[in-house]
């Protein structure tokens, strides 16, 4: 597509509003759309348009790219009676970045080449700060030839892109990846639980660790943010519960046992039951605290 393409953008939370805001800042003429105008405010001060509906923004774009909460808001925004999949001119594309459901990704390719259109799954992975700072990685399922048109957009949001295979295959891309998030905080959590009950000083082992083959990035970041005792969310509990679900369910339909996989969304579901589901993922040193009938002491 060329670059004066019009984009269409449903979605301004905490990593929509900072994705389509580097789309408007390359150039693109951009319209959004979202539940609650007031998210779109700065997107509309900076020159975005307003579109009252997903189809009446698809009305007036090219492409049309979606970042919502969970698989059944896809579904609304994109093949609901006013979803964006109807107001699509012939040879438009829709990109849901969402991380939703495999089998959703590949009903709405199916909806959308009925009508001469194509449909991307892009779900990225980042958190807050790779959607401010352009770093997101993105996992891309969907037609070949409509990857190809959208790279220089997924460039301006991400560093890196990989189109994983057909409808579906970004979703599951995705899904691997929140499984292995799963692992690492809990390897995380746990160790920074266990040097604290163990008398160590968590700061100064935590400094040890993270360089050597025992740290991550998630403990450099995460990790470094719990001892702080900052559990704002970069990726909310509930969201990330919600990714957990689709990894299960996807496990079921292929057939595999992921023990560590139902450990961790068991884990969070208590935290969430316990009013916890606004806090970030890192918030689990918490619920392991509470496991053990112990309390997790944050720096000062």
């Amino acid at each position: 597509m060329s670059e004066t393409m019009r984009i269409g953008w449903i979605g301004t939370g905490v990593m929509g509003s900072s994705m389509a805001g580097h789309l408007l800042t390359a150039g693109w003429p951009l319209a959004v759309y979202t539940r609650s105008r007031a998210k779109a405010e700065l997107l509309l001060a900076e020159g975005a348009k307003w579109a009252e509906n997903p189809c009446a923004l698809a009305t007036c774009s090219d492409v049309v790219f979606s970042i919502v909460g969970y698989p059944e808001d896809v579904e609304e925004v994109m093949l609901g009676e006013q979803g964006a999949v109807h107001g699509l001119a012939k040879g438009g594309i829709v990109c849901d970045m969402t991380t939703s459901s495999p089998v959703l990704a590949e009903r709405i390719a199916e909806v959308a080449a009925a009508r001469g259109c194509a449909a991307l799954d892009a779900p990225v992975t980042g958190g807050d700060a790779g959607a401010r700072d352009a770093k997101l990685s993105i996992f891309v399922g969907g037609d070949k030839a409509a990857f190809e048109r959208l790279e220089h957009c997924f460039a301006k949001m991400g560093q890196s892109v990989l189109h994983c295979g057909p409808a579906g295959y970004g979703q599951r891309g995705k899904l691997a990846n929140q499984i292995a998030i799963a692992g690492v905080m809990f390897s995380v959590c746990e160790s920074m639980l266990f040097a604290q009950q163990a008398g160590l000083d968590v700061a100064e082992w935590m400094e040890l660790v993270i360089p050597g083959s025992a740290g991550s990035l998630a403990m450099g970041n995460l990790g470094r943010r719990a001892l702080q005792g900052d559990y704002a969310p970069g990726f909310f509990i509930d969201h990330f519960i919600k990714d957990l679900g689709l990894c299960l369910e996807e496990c079921r339909r292929i057939r595999i046992v992921l023990p560590g996989l139902a450990a961790a969304e068991q884990v969070y579901r208590v935290m969430q039951a316990q009013g916890q589901g606004k806090l970030g993922t890192q918030a689990l040193v918490l619920g392991l605290a509470a496991l053990s009938g112990k309390e997790w002491h944050a720096l000062d």
